[in-house]
């Protein structure tokens, strides 16, 4: 088979042995790799013919992109790993029609820089942009600190060049924004995580530069009250807020800690806040609303940014948080969403479980708190598989009492498989079997993953 790999990509492109140490490891370092071989292919066709070549010997692939992922949704144990990082290009960029035609290997950084040579932007945007790859992020609907305003990665999307486990290429590139023939087949690939098939290459939407932006720090006495000033900011503005971060004292502290050249411009309270509009003009309206929301004692303190490179220092203490998160193990990180009314509670609810289960265990909360979607991390003092599942339950059973999901934006890979045996549908379930093997049959693409 690895003969055939390389008759197809070329000798130097197929990596075995020590050559794949710089693969074997997660961002996290929690999900090692052993993979049998990386293979990085050049074009679609390359992708499509390494996949006929591993389907026809029996094997497995396990597709990945920047490896940035948190819930091991790119480990390999034994399985060809097929990395897309030579399929980099930007095929074409049309601003009439503020769309980009790219392929999965680029990374996100990059197509953020070909947008703004045209003044547009392509807004989905995390502390991981420098590295991680669009078909990673197609491949698990990543988030961000944007998606108050423009929706996640498949919102984003208009089509997609899809290998499937057959090897057969399966063309959705559309560029419309209308189409009810039949079946949406791009959805089911967005957020597959390659479960599905491999994604090659995608149309997405770019959207107009804002004019400018308006960006600060804000502490609140309460979760209750930060909504209360989402929903302020969001009237005065005309819906310009494009994120409205949630960093509390747990965040702040190890942020000091473990960054201390970030530093914070302002006395933080229990709730931190870091907002920010886009928009011609947005200084005055955040002032001013902050301004009476002190009055009515909704904001404790408030710093705007008065300069870009202030602005860059406050979305650097944002974007740090994963790299906080991971200090210290054992962690339980989790990627929950709630209905908006039940932050707080959820909030609470979790903490008082979670003391009865480990009184000493400490926390780490950081939350895209204008769509709800909490990264909640628990640093339990035992390492033993039992207790962190234990830890895990009391997180996600909390989360699905409130009505919520057990993942926002992170994906499911390996870490999440017991939540989606104790609280994912089983008929959904079983839908999900009935789809990966219609499509799949043998269990090609990225086994052991997604489904339990």
């Amino acid at each position: 088979m690895i003969d055939a790999i390389r008759a197809i990509v070329g000798p130097s492109h197929v990596l075995e042995g020590a050559d794949c140490a710089a693969y074997s490891r997660d961002w996290t370092g929690v999900y090692p790799s052993e993979p049998l071989c990386v293979v990085r292919p050049a074009n679609t066709a390359e992708v499509a013919a390494v996949v006929r070549a591993v389907a026809d010997a029996g094997g497995a692939i396990v597709p990945v992109g920047g490896n940035t992922g948190l819930v091991g949704g790119t480990q390999a144990r034994g399985e060809v790993m097929l990395s897309l990082e030579r399929m980099s290009r930007i095929r074409t960029i049309k601003p009439d029609a503020r769309i980009a035609v790219v392929e999965a290997g680029v990374v996100l950084q990059s197509l953020h820089d070909a947008a703004d040579a045209h003044d547009l932007i392509f807004p989905l945007s995390f502390g991981a942009k420098g590295s991680a790859r669009l078909g990673g992020c197609l491949s698990t609907n990543a988030g961000g600190s944007n998606v108050v305003r423009y929706g996640s990665t498949r919102g984003l999307c208009l089509g997609l060049e899809v290998v499937l486990a057959s090897g057969e290429v399966l063309d959705m590139m559309t560029e419309l924004h209308k189409d009810n023939s039949g079946y949406d087949l791009r959805d089911l690939f967005i957020g597959a995580e390659g479960t599905l098939g491999i994604i090659t290459a995608a149309v997405v939407k770019l959207f107009p530069k804002p004019v400018g932006y308006a960006t600060a720090l804000l502490s609140a006495p309460d979760l209750g009250a930060a909504l209360k000033i989402l929903r302020a900011l969001q009237a005065a503005s005309g819906g310009a807020v494009e994120a409205f971060e949630y960093m509390p004292h747990n965040f702040m502290r190890r942020l000091a800690q473990h960054r201390p050249d970030l530093t914070v411009p302002l006395q933080t309270g229990e709730c931190t806040i870091m907002v920010e509009l886009g928009g011609a003009d947005m200084d005055a309206p955040l002032a001013e609303t902050l301004a009476q929301l002190m009055e009515d004692g909704l904001v404790l303190d408030a710093t705007l940014a008065a300069s870009e490179a202030q602005r860059r220092t406050i979305w650097a203490i944002r974007e740090a948080s994963a790299e906080i998160k991971f200090t210290q193990l054992p962690i339980v990180d989790t990627d929950v969403c709630v209905p908006l009314e039940k932050v707080a509670l959820f909030e609470a609810e979790v903490k008082a479980r979670l003391a009865e289960l480990d009184a000493e265990a400490t926390d780490i909360t950081v939350a895209h708190l204008g769509d709800g979607n909490f990264h909640y991390a628990v640093y339990p003092t035992r390492d033993d598989p039992a207790h962190l599942d234990a830890v895990r339950a009391v997180i996600d059973g909390v989360t699905v009492s409130l009505g919520g999901s057990i993942s926002a934006e992170h994906g499911v890979g390996r870490s999440q498989l017991s939540t989606m045996a104790r609280h994912k549908s089983p008929v959904a379930l079983g839908v999900m079997r009935q789809i990966k093997g219609a499509l799949d049959p043998d269990n090609v693409m990225n086994p052991g993953k997604v489904v339990p």
